[in-house]
């Protein structure tokens, strides 16, 4: 199901490229996956940024920028999660209000680049403005100061690419 959504969604956005939409459209940019364009200094050129990126065997899909996370507090460890797992504030693991369970997502902290790859398990953040709630060890990890309970972040989609040998 997860590979049928991923691939429902890239064929939506290759059919947009298709039919007509450019980068100078005001609703394309403030899509779910906007296109990002460099100015190249020396060539007066602009370049376009794929919103897919490559790393080994991993491919990652820009899902959301700008997204606020925060982290579970120590209370729900134990308890089940919507997708029946128990929660454990120690694990990789996140709550997102849409994200079929099962989905892997790297979050990165806007404010220091430093990112996590988390399975979604649970959902939430049922506060409103949030996005992501990340288990507290997942949190930490890209957290700038350990003091806050939120940041900003880059999720992306994690999608393992096979070897088709």
């Amino acid at each position: 199901m997860k590979h049928k959504w991923i691939v429902g969604i890239l064929g939506i956005l290759f059919l947009g490229l298709l039919s007509g939409f450019s980068l100078k459209n005001k609703a394309f940019r403030g899509s779910l996956f906007s296109i990002t364009t460099v100015n190249d200094t020396l060539k007066k050129d602009t370049i376009v940024v794929d919103t897919i990126q490559k790393e080994g065997n991993l491919k990652f899909t820009l899902l959301k920028k700008g997204a606020h996370a925060s982290y579970y507090a120590d209370k729900f460890n134990g308890r089940r999660t919507a997708s029946g797992e128990r929660f454990d504030n120690q694990k990789y693991t996140a709550a997102h209000r849409t994200l079929p369970f099962g989905t892997k997502v790297r979050v990165t902290n806007e404010a220091n680049g430093k990112s996590t790859i988390v399975k979604i398990n649970d959902r939430g953040p049922f506060t409103k403005g949030r996005h992501i709630d990340l288990t507290k060890r997942a949190f930490r990890d890209i957290a700038r100061h350990h003091g806050y309970g939120s940041m900003k972040v880059t999720i992306e989609l994690v999608e393992e690419i096979k070897d088709s040998q």
